[in-house]
């Protein structure tokens, strides 16, 4: 009886602050509540979202009725599957805003994936570098894509491919490895290379390509997952009590961002308004999706308004709108979601949903 007393004071006061955070700000700052949709799957039980463009188009991967996992890209509530370079496996990681998707794939009688560009119906094989299997993991606007792909000792290297050739970004410390994750409009590319750390790829004033160590938060290993247009980076790396804890980068100085009151967490994407999404541990060890803003990480199933059969898990990329994908548990099923911030809410609705909150915290403690 004490511990849920306890429960519902400790929700009020949460809630109050963020009821005060609400309507104070305004809509670039505010925190808002959420519409969540079910993006469905391709006629299986399974699917996640990994990215989101400006305009709303969602990819990621989905299962088939026969069981096949498929590359999706979700558009105004219909998800097309994209096929394959002609096994039976792609799965879809970016998007940019003129549609184009990239991935990978198997090739044909083949268990090796190679990176793919899919555009206007037709998905290109994006190759190797000498190796295997590539894997394609983001676009920009101008279509440059990054990723990481075999060399001729099935090293795995980190790529830039642009204009039908792909780029060996190389690697650092003497290592014999790298990976790129994201990149954005100008051209900077992140990822992790040589001791295991967060890295930076951008061209210095002669075009060289130059690559810079964003460290980590304690003394160990870190990788950077996403960047926006202003250069701030987000990705994880460990603390001194060696757990993983979401960071963001900037100016040279990486800040923790903690977690959601349990061990570890970890940022998967970042939007120009530098709102960060990621997963995050519960004090009980449950791993939930959270928004970072403002200097404070929520709860992002405290933040939906109509999704009480559901558990979002992580959240993996947020659009410009603040709209969030990801996927969670729902009925018993592994489900991508879309999130949707609902504009400049009343105060009785803010009200409401502040009461909403407060009930889902105190069921859970």
């Amino acid at each position: 009886m004490n511990g849920t007393l306890r429960a519902w004071k400790l929700s009020l006061c949460t809630l109050l602050v963020l009821l005060c955070l609400v309507m104070s700000s305004g809509p670039a700052g505010a925190v808002m509540p959420y519409t969540l949709t079910d993006l469905g799957t391709l006629g299986g039980t399974t699917s996640s979202a990994t990215g989101v463009n400006a305009s709303g188009q969602v990819v990621g991967y989905a299962d088939t009725a026969s069981g096949d996992q498929r590359a999706f890209l979700w558009e105004d509530g219909v998800m097309r599957n994209l096929g394959t370079l002609g096994g039976t496996y792609s799965y879809a990681r970016g998007i940019n805003d003129s549609g184009q998707v990239v991935g990978d794939a198997y090739v044909a009688a083949s268990y090796y994936p190679h990176a793919f560009l899919w555009e206007d119906g037709v998905m290109q094989d994006l190759g190797t570098l000498g190796g295997t299997s590539g894997h394609a993991n983001g676009i920009n606007a101008s279509g440059q894509v990054v990723g990481y792909a075999t060399i001729a000792s099935d090293d795995y290297h980190a790529f830039l491919w642009e204009d039908g050739v792909m780029r060996d970004l190389g690697t650092a410390y003497g290592s014999d490895w790298s990976v790129a994750y994201d990149i954005n409009a100008s051209g900077q590319i992140v990822g992790q290379a040589g001791e295991d750390h967060a890295f930076l790829w951008e061209e210095d004033i002669w075009g060289y390509l130059v690559m810079t160590d964003l460290g980590t938060v304690s003394y160990y290993s870190s990788y950077a997952m996403g960047i926006n247009a202003s250069g701030q980076v987000v990705g994880s790396a460990h603390t001194p009590s060696w757990d993983y804890h979401a960071f963001l980068w900037e100016d040279g100085v990486m800040q923790d961002l903690g977690t959601l009151g349990g061990d570890s967490s970890r940022a998967n994407g970042i939007n120009d308004s530098t709102q960060v999404v990621g997963f995050a541990d519960l004090p009980n060890d449950d791993s939930h999706a959270f928004l970072w803003q403002d200097g404070a990480m929520y709860d992002l199933n405290d933040l939906i308004l109509d999704g009480s059969e559901w558990t979002l898990r992580s959240a993996t990329a947020i659009n410009e709108a603040g709209q969030i994908v990801g996927y969670g548990d729902c009925n018993g099923q592994t489900r991508a979601f879309l999130l949707t911030p609902i504009p400049e809410p009343s105060v009785l609705g803010l009200v409401g949903f502040a009461l909403l909150v407060m009930v889902r915290r105190v069921r859970r403690s």
